[in-house]
């Protein structure tokens, strides 16, 4: 037990540490960026810090705390004997599933049947977070994998990377706790809060990655007669790797929140995470690289759109 309580404090002070160091590296970029706004005007410094503090709040603070503040839960409870504790949480949870539109109209009727019962309504959660909730959540991971991979392939800046990489991680772990309702334990929070911090310094780092350590010689001798190709695809590698990181990330936070009697050792968990996330890297990737296309089409639409209504007129 002192064994366990031991280790459960040392991802806490890791995770302690790695938020402090978070916070400075935080500061020192706004009151950078700060103090070269003054050169032009001391209220344009101002105004920067009152932005900054803001989208620090929304996009940083305000995830934090709906993370923290949800409760503590897993459906690996379900597999446990109902406790009156335990039935407490199960209602609480439930009222916050019946509320959102994650689940069917059909599967909020059974929550709401089997809220008397208790051995029913363990049933039901159980039935809800493995069919329909985790089949929301995969999305909702994807979608975040997307958004880090367009934005990191996108930017050629690493503390911008390093940010963004953070901040869309956070995103996704608040919509993941919210589709469920419950966060994970503290101590796997800690564990998250390391993860994360880890893959933001990785996405910073790739920005001054070396291609020769990537491709072999010839394929970058076959590249460099391109025009524009090697940035292109030095670009879209750091995106894959900063995709494939966060899809790592949220798999990670769903068999934290959704850990059963057979998924439950770290080992176990690292390596299909891992796994499943090199699975879905693919399919994040194509939908990604579908986009520009379809983003170019339609803008070039809406202007012939608009040259057709100015020749009418």
């Amino acid at each position: 037990m002192k064994s366990k309580d031991s280790t459960t404090y040392f991802w806490y002070a890791i995770a302690i540490g790695v938020i402090s160091l978070f916070i400075l590296i935080l500061l020192s970029s706004v009151l950078s960026v700060g103090e070269r706004l003054n050169r032009v005007h001391e209220y344009l410094e101002y105004g920067f810090y009152a932005v900054s503090f803001l989208l620090v709040y929304l996009l940083i603070i305000r995830p934090v705390h709906i993370i923290f503040f949800s409760p503590s839960f897993s459906v690996e409870t379900t597999l446990d004997q109902t406790s009156r504790r335990n039935y407490l949480t199960y209602k609480r949870v439930s009222k916050r599933l019946i509320e959102r539109d994650d689940i069917s109209d059909e599967e909020k009727e059974k929550l709401k049947e089997a809220m008397s019962d208790p051995q029913k309504l363990n049933e039901a959660l159980n039935h809800v977070f493995n069919h329909a909730i985790k089949k929301s959540m995969n999305k909702t991971i994807k979608r975040n994998a997307k958004t880090v991979m367009i934005s990191t392939a996108i930017s050629q800046n690493g503390r911008l990377d390093f940010f963004t990489v953070v901040v869309v991680n956070l995103k996704m772990i608040k919509e993941l706790v919210v589709m469920c309702g419950f966060r994970p334990s503290f101590k796997h929070l800690a564990k998250l809060t390391i993860n994360v911090f880890t893959t933001a310094l990785i996405a910073e780092g790739l920005e001054n990655m070396d291609m020769n350590e990537v491709l072999p010689q010839s394929t970058l001798n076959t590249i460099g007669e391109l025009p524009l190709i090697r940035p292109l695809v030095s670009s879209v590698t750091q995106g894959v790797s900063n995709a494939l990181l966060t899809l790592r990330i949220g798999i990670v936070t769903r068999k934290y929140l959704f850990s059963d009697a057979k998924d439950i050792t770290k080992e176990q968990i690292r390596r299909t995470a891992l796994l499943e996330a090199a699975k879905l890297t693919p399919v994040v990737l194509a939908e990604a690289l579908s986009m520009f296309p379809r983003r170019m089409f339609n803008l070039f639409k809406k202007q012939d759109k608009k040259k057709d209504t100015d020749n009418e007129i």
